[in-house]
């Protein structure tokens, strides 16, 4: 089946394609009856007719999707949350978010890019200043997430990760534990996310703590468990709660309780640190107002406005659990 084209919707209509192009894109100035208006947006309706991307941003020279470039990350339950609420919020202000996810072997993030021409492209990591300045050139309005550094300028997000290390140590240190441990990933993708989750810890410790490199196996965690209980560690801040819940593993491998002989805290809430033994205490963050926030800075890219001020240090929170 062909594509309906205007012109289509034109000859059902009984009106020029000029009229039809008028009332589709609510062009001002234009002395367009009701009865007309009416007649055309029905005869769109009825024919599934679906505007080009490709001919819009010709006539209003740039498109309406927004780029997500993402790493090459795992994506787990909280990109995937803020991920999905940030097209929610994108898609009220009538744009289309695309998310491109990376990978070792795809195409160069510049050719992904070009080949769309989108409105705004999210980027987080990998990109050089000459590539932005590439895309503001091409009339692309770069958004740089970042994760856990200070903002640079009003287009850039800092993404809560330091501030997620530092009310895990808060939250420690005011339950009476001075040596702490760090349970970081065994994923060198995450570094970008563990370092400066790490940092905020080391800056709230009061000097710092014991790291040790947790996978995501019980025996191999209790090794790491063993190692924090020699050097004195009783509460260990895990990278995130799958990381947690294997030192809890670990700690029950070494016939160890929590909170008892060993306080830990996780990130994110997930599912399952609600049904944990015991139940784990977590820092979560406030996805919807941060996606609204990342939504306002892309919106602000694209019109050229200020961008809005940051959310405050309630964006993130401590899930007191019996873990800790």
């Amino acid at each position: 089946m062909s594509r309906v084209t205007s012109a289509d919707v034109a000859r059902t209509a009984g009106v020029s394609r000029a009229t039809v192009s008028y009332v589709l894109n609510d062009t001002p100035g234009q002395s367009i009856s009701p009865a007309t208006r009416s007649r055309v947006l029905a005869a769109a309706a009825g024919l599934g007719y679906a505007p080009s991307a490709a001919a819009r941003a010709l006539r209003t020279g740039r498109s309406d999707v927004v780029l997500c470039l993402l790493p090459d990350w795992p994506i787990g339950d909280e990109v995937g949350d803020l991920l999905g609420r940030l097209s929610t919020e994108l898609a009220r202000a009538g744009l289309t978010f695309v998310v491109h996810p990376g990978s070792p072997a795809d195409r160069p993030a510049g050719e992904i890019w070009k080949a769309i021409t989108p409105a705004a492209v999210i980027v987080f990591a990998g990109f050089s200043d000459g590539e932005l300045d590439a895309m503001r050139a091409a009339g692309v309005a770069p958004v740089v997430a970042l994760l856990g550094r200070a903002s640079s300028d009003g287009r850039e997000l800092e993404m809560p990760q330091r501030l997620a290390g530092r009310r895990q140590a808060e939250h420690l240190r005011a339950t009476g534990h001075r040596r702490l441990g760090y349970a970081f990933p065994d994923d060198d993708r995450l570094r970008i996310f563990a370092e400066p989750r790490l940092a905020g810890v080391q800056a709230c410790a009061g000097g710092d703590p014991q790291v040790e490199i947790v996978p995501l196996d019980p025996e191999r965690a209790a090794e790491a468990v063993r190692r924090w209980r020699a050097g004195g560690v009783t509460g260990v801040c895990a990278y995130n709660d799958e990381v947690a819940l294997a030192v809890l593993a670990g700690a029950r491998r070494l016939g160890l309780s929590a909170p008892g002989d060993l306080a830990v805290i996780g990130v994110d809430d997930i599912t399952a640190a609600r049904l944990a033994v015991p139940p784990l205490t977590t820092v979560t963050t406030d996805q919807r107002r941060l996606a609204a926030h990342l939504a306002a800075i892309v919106l602000a890219a694209v019109s050229g406005r200020p961008a809005p001020p940051p959310p405050g240090d309630d964006l993130i929170s401590i899930v007191i659990r019996e873990s800790a």
